[in-house]
Protein backbone atom coordinates (compact mmCIF):
# COMPACT_ATOMS: atom_id res chain seq x y z
CA UNK A 1 0.00 0.00 0.00
CA UNK A 2 1.30 3.26 -0.67
CA UNK A 3 1.54 6.27 1.25
CA UNK A 4 -1.94 7.95 -0.26
CA UNK A 5 -3.88 5.18 0.96
CA UNK A 6 -2.08 5.50 4.75
CA UNK A 7 -3.30 8.90 4.68
CA UNK A 8 -6.83 8.46 3.64
CA UNK A 9 -7.23 5.35 5.84
CA UNK A 10 -6.09 7.61 8.80
CA UNK A 11 -8.27 10.80 8.02
CA UNK A 12 -10.68 8.21 8.26
CA UNK A 13 -10.09 6.73 11.54
CA UNK A 14 -10.08 10.53 12.73
CA UNK A 15 -13.11 12.03 11.01
CA UNK A 16 -15.26 8.34 12.14
CA UNK A 17 -13.80 9.13 15.62
CA UNK A 18 -14.69 12.81 15.83
CA UNK A 19 -17.98 12.08 14.92
CA UNK A 20 -18.46 9.48 17.11
CA UNK A 21 -17.20 11.75 19.82
CA UNK A 22 -19.25 14.01 18.93
CA UNK A 23 -22.28 12.28 18.27
CA UNK A 24 -21.90 10.65 21.83
CA UNK A 25 -22.01 13.96 23.16
CA UNK A 26 -24.83 15.81 21.77
CA UNK A 27 -26.71 12.09 22.57
CA UNK A 28 -25.88 12.52 26.17
CA UNK A 29 -26.55 16.08 26.56
CA UNK A 30 -29.94 14.76 25.41
CA UNK A 31 -30.26 11.80 27.60
CA UNK A 32 -29.50 14.36 30.28
CA UNK A 33 -32.26 16.63 29.71
CA UNK A 34 -34.90 14.03 28.95
CA UNK A 35 -34.17 12.41 32.71
CA UNK A 36 -34.44 15.81 34.39
CA UNK A 37 -37.91 16.59 32.20
CA UNK A 38 -38.85 13.08 33.47
CA UNK A 39 -37.81 14.29 37.26
CA UNK A 40 -40.03 17.23 37.16
CA UNK A 41 -43.20 15.77 35.81
CA UNK A 42 -42.31 12.87 38.63
CA UNK A 43 -41.92 15.66 41.09
CA UNK A 44 -44.88 17.81 39.97
CA UNK A 45 -47.35 14.87 40.30
CA UNK A 46 -45.88 13.72 43.42
CA UNK A 47 -46.49 17.46 44.80
CA UNK A 48 -50.02 17.33 43.17
CA UNK A 49 -50.92 14.24 44.68
CA UNK A 50 -49.68 15.46 48.28
CA UNK A 51 -51.61 18.45 47.83
CA UNK A 52 -54.79 16.18 46.88
CA UNK A 53 -54.50 14.48 49.79
CA UNK A 54 -53.93 17.50 52.05
CA UNK A 55 -56.32 19.53 51.31
CA UNK A 56 -59.67 18.73 52.76
CA UNK A 57 -61.75 20.87 50.34
CA UNK A 58 -61.37 18.68 47.36
CA UNK A 59 -63.31 15.63 48.99
CA UNK A 60 -66.86 14.57 47.42
CA UNK A 61 -69.55 16.51 48.42
CA UNK A 62 -71.09 14.55 51.35
CA UNK A 63 -74.87 16.66 50.76
CA UNK A 64 -74.95 16.02 46.77
CA UNK A 65 -78.64 14.82 45.90
CA UNK A 66 -79.89 15.57 49.35
CA UNK A 67 -83.63 17.52 48.79
CA UNK A 68 -84.14 20.68 50.88
CA UNK A 69 -86.22 18.74 53.35
CA UNK A 70 -86.48 15.13 53.44
CA UNK A 71 -89.37 14.75 56.01
CA UNK A 72 -91.47 16.93 53.31
CA UNK A 73 -92.08 13.19 51.66
CA UNK A 74 -93.27 11.67 54.86
CA UNK A 75 -95.12 13.97 55.98
CA UNK A 76 -97.34 14.03 53.03
CA UNK A 77 -97.55 10.03 53.08
CA UNK A 78 -98.52 10.06 56.99
CA UNK A 79 -100.92 13.02 56.59
CA UNK A 80 -102.73 12.75 53.41
CA UNK A 81 -105.49 15.68 54.86
CA UNK A 82 -102.31 18.70 55.17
Amino acid sequence: MNKNTWIIIVIGVVVAFGGWYFGYDQGYESAIADIKAQQEEAGNLAAEAASDEANPFKVANPLQGVEANPFEKAKKTLNPFD
